[in-house]
């Protein structure tokens, strides 16, 4: 007795055949591309891998440090620097960059270098009076997150030697030239003679503070 099969209702049997192999030939293309991106991006000679292979931090001193921070001045100035060559125009041999150099100066007073008689107290330890350096300025500290180069012009030799060199121009120079300015206007500034002040605040407040009435801060300059 032989018995046959019948496809299901609805369903020929040829189209099912050519869906599934329509589905496997998708499933191969989607592997191909996959398999293709990751192959192009194992062999891809133009591609890039930052590997980190920095030392240790090695600690190499510790400074105990004696001195009041008695003001922050925070400045920005706009570096306008222009290189030109002697005998080419600027189109063919020249730069011209505007870099925005942000950062702020410290004002301090370094107690270390205070006298050894530089506080005196009345016998009844009601009265003080100290003698202190005036103020300093700190080296400036340019912020990195807000100095940028804001626009740049350079002839053709120029940019023909980055692209040789692999890099753009050295802006080492821009920054101590911002670092010089930012300097000078922390100089010209009442930076100093803030920190003086603040300073002869503290010191007068803490002395109170331990049980002085009269408390007289001087500079180690004044008579």
């Amino acid at each position: 007795m032989t018995t046959s099969r019948t496809a299901p209702s609805g369903v020929i049997p040829g189209r099912r055949r050519r869906w599934r192999y329509l589905a496997g030939l998708l499933v191969l293309a989607v592997l191909l591309v996959v398999g293709g991106r990751l192959a192009w991006t194992w062999l891809n000679p133009l591609g890039e891998q930052t590997i980190d292979r920095s030392q240790p931090v090695l600690l190499e001193s510790i400074k105990d440090l004696s001195r009041f921070e008695a003001a922050t001045g925070n400045f920005q100035v706009v570096v306008d620097l222009e290189k030109d060559a002697n005998f080419l125009p600027d189109a063919i041999k020249g730069s011209r960059t505007l870099f925005v150099g942000a950062g702020g100066v410290d004002a301090y007073v370094d107690f270390s270098g205070m006298a050894a008689n530089g506080v005196t107290v009345s016998e009844d330890r009601t009265e003080a009076t100290i003698r202190v350096p005036r103020a300093q300025l700190e080296k400036p500290n340019l912020d990195n997150s807000r100095s940028y180069v804001f626009a740049q012009e350079r002839g053709l030799f120029d940019r023909v030697q980055d692209f040789l060199s692999g890099s753009p121009g050295d802006q080492r120079e821009l920054y101590l030239l911002a670092e010089k300015k930012i300097l000078e206007a922390a100089v010209a500034s009442d930076l100093r003679a803030r920190a003086d002040a603040n300073t002869k605040t503290m010191l007068s407040g803490m002395l109170k503070s331990l049980g002085f009435t009269k408390v007289t801060v001087k500079f180690t300059d004044e008579p």
